[in-house]
């Protein structure tokens, strides 16, 4: 890849984060915990990861306001998620706005924003859950008052959203006073934001918001009910709080810049949340393994059947996406 810059840091990230982590932990004591964990549980947990992946296409498909089917929607959900385990640079977000624009009416720059939204509301669900965790796992004197600035913060951020659907002609005019010296960057800026504030109009859409929220809620909380089930498949005495605090450790892990499928940086963030827990670094570790592995039999059935479906490959779609990146002005990488 010509741009080896871009992807250096996340590199660096990630191969440090395992060398430290192979360093810290036994992986005979892994891999003795993997061979005796509950089965049960983590057949539960898989089975839930599936209902979550339908979930998750019922919520983006609330956000394209209904406009492509269930079924296109769901395996793109699926090859989405998979080319993000497998391609730099969260290709996978553009792969499933590039695949559904083929699947529907509906066009590129129309459904990226949809993405964008979701990742946003995302960012702002990660961070309630972590944050209600935090006091009951930390149970430090400031972790409460901490809590609540950050959990302010988020709130802002989705006020300021709401403000901006609202106000969006307002936006829009200084956005093209701003880049009127340069032409292209108005044409595909403007055509892009006219897309985002179209699709942030969810939030000034009182049921639709709603119908947003809820299926937004449930897919958290399907989240929530499997990775308790993974956590307690190797500690018999997990409660719910340790599910949430893992679950928005790995969130927040899953957004920091790593190689793809955020390897390093997922075991870091979740196996050390574990940690904290319960003091048991090679067992902490069999158990992000673990949520590792089913984000890619998830992925890896949902998203490779919907590719052979249609007949994709990953190859044959990086390089279209390669070529769409460079059509509206990105070097190529």
């Amino acid at each position: 890849m010509k741009d080896w810059k871009r992807w250096l840091p996340g590199a660096v990230i990630s191969i440090g984060l395992i060398a430290a982590i192979l360093y810290f932990v036994d992986l005979n004591e892994t891999l003795n915990a993997i061979r005796h964990a509950n089965y049960v549980m983590l057949g539960s947990a898989l089975t839930i990861g599936f209902v979550w992946m339908g979930v998750r296409a019922q919520v983006w498909r609330t956000l394209l306001r209904d406009r492509a089917s269930f079924n296109d929607v769901f395996w793109t959900v699926g090859e989405g998620y998979l080319l993000n385990n497998i391609l730099p640079f969260r290709l996978g977000e553009f792969g499933r706005a590039f695949l559904l624009s083929r699947k529907s009416d509906m066009k590129f720059l129309e459904i990226l924003p949809t993405i964008v939204i979701e990742r946003v509301m995302d960012l702002g669900y990660s961070a309630v859950i972590l944050l209600a965790a935090l006091p009951f796992v930390v149970g430090a004197e400031g972790a409460g008052r901490i809590g609540t600035i950050v959990g302010v913060i988020v709130l802002i951020g989705f006020v300021l959203l709401y403000v901006l659907a609202r106000s969006n002609k307002w936006a829009l005019n200084i956005f093209h006073k701003l880049s009127s010296r340069w032409p292209s960057l108005q044409k595909m800026g403007g055509s892009f934001l006219e897309s985002f504030f179209a699709g942030l109009s969810v939030l000034t859409d009182g049921w639709l918001f709603l119908r947003f929220i809820f299926w937004m809620t449930l897919n958290w909380a399907l989240a929530i009910v499997a990775y308790y089930f993974i956590i307690r498949a190797f500690f018999p005495d997990t409660q719910v709080i340790w599910a949430m605090f893992g679950l928005g450790a790995a969130a927040f892990g899953g957004a920091i810049p790593s190689l793809p499928g955020a390897v390093g940086t997922f075991e870091g963030a979740f196996g050390g949340a574990l940690v904290l827990l319960t003091g048991n670094e090679s067992v902490s570790f069999a158990a992000a393994l673990t949520g590792r592995l089913y984000n890619y039999i998830n992925s890896g059935v949902i998203g490779g059947i919907g590719l052979i479906r249609e007949g994709q490959t990953i190859s044959g779609i990086y390089e279209q996406l390669k070529n769409l990146r460079t059509r509206q002005g990105e070097p190529a990488g």
